[in-house]
């Protein structure tokens, strides 16, 4: 039997039959369906009937009133109530109520010092209340580490945190020809773990009241030496101490270490000049630091080694 267009029902019945819908959408010419094909790819966009013909219109916007309808009821059952504003009403008055609880003086925000900012507006650091780290961190290349950038080295070395800080140690870990060629001022040369812990961890420094001890290392890059040291220094104080009560508990690694910082803060360095380690005119002490390092680190593993045995 030969299929046959419908064309006689009025135009107010056709939006609430689908099938009928389906057989009066062959009948639409083709701008309607351009229209809806600009619309397709964009998202939230109303249709405005006065934009575009009322049969299509009628089309579209049938489907999204009954499914707005549909939501609004299961809501309304959801409350037991056949009410919509009434769900309106409680969502509003949740929404008050969360208001008043975050705005309450037992949720306000703590907020982190800064330089200048004086200890009865901040929590920060430990200086009111628990330990806490004093400065801003930054993202470095081994996530167990704590890494500040050259601004903050500057910050120190300014004065910003005197208030704070007893004593900031700069532990460079670098050869000495390294630090011959250029350091940050102040810095201390410790290439050698065992000279690092003569230094630091034989007699400790002491924090004073309200006041801390802070270390920051750095080597070159601040990729291998540096983190590598303040890990030795990390464990060798926990042996013996339990955290946060350490002789150390806040130490820092300078992210880029010293040719980052000679690049960015020239004249806080002491002589304002940089020397790789791999310099043309430093092979042999190259050869000779490495050998140093590498034949007391291997005693030190034998030295632990024993210690564990003796312990058994």
């Amino acid at each position: 039997m030969p299929f046959r267009r419908i064309h006689s029902l009025p135009q107010s019945l056709l939006g609430s039959s689908p099938s009928l819908k389906r057989n009066h959408s062959d009948t639409l010419d083709s701008n309607a369906f351009q229209l809806l094909e600009q619309d397709e790819n964009k998202e939230n966009v109303s249709v405005n009937d006065e934009e575009m013909p009322s049969d299509v219109a009628s089309l579209w916007t049938a489907p999204l009133v009954m499914r707005k309808t549909d939501k609004w009821a299961k809501r309304c059952r959801l409350f037991g109530s056949s009410s919509v504003p009434s769900a309106v009403g409680r969502t509003t008055q949740k929404r008050m109520e969360r208001a008043q609880e975050e705005n309450s003086p037992g949720k306000t925000k703590k907020r982190k010092s800064l330089p200048g900012m004086s200890s009865e507006d901040s929590t920060v650091g430990g200086l009111a209340s628990g330990f806490g780290y004093l400065f801003h961190t930054v993202d470095g290349k081994h996530q167990d580490l704590k890494y500040i950038d050259s601004e903050m080295i500057v910050s120190v070395l300014t004065g910003k945190f005197e208030r704070f800080i007893k004593e900031c140690v700069i532990i460079d870990c670098r050869y000495p020809y390294e630090y011959e060629g250029g350091h940050i001022k102040g810095a201390v040369n410790l290439h050698m773990e065992e000279d690092v812990e003569e230094y630091l961890l034989k007699k400790p420094i002491q924090p004073s009241e309200n006041k801390r001890v802070i270390v920051v290392f750095h080597c070159e890059f601040s990729s291998e030496r540096g983190p590598r040291m303040c890990r030795f220094v990390r464990e060798r104080d926990r042996l013996g101490n339990e955290y946060p009560n350490l002789h150390y508990p806040e130490l820092y690694v300078l992210k880029g270490g010293y040719k980052d910082f000679f690049l960015r803060c020239r004249s806080f360095c002491e002589p304002q000049s940089y020397r790789p380690m791999h310099h043309e005119d430093f092979k042999e002490d190259l050869k000779r630091f490495r050998t140093k390092s590498r034949t007391w680190a291997g005693e030190r593993s034998k030295r632990e080694l024993y210690s564990r045995l003796k312990k058994l």
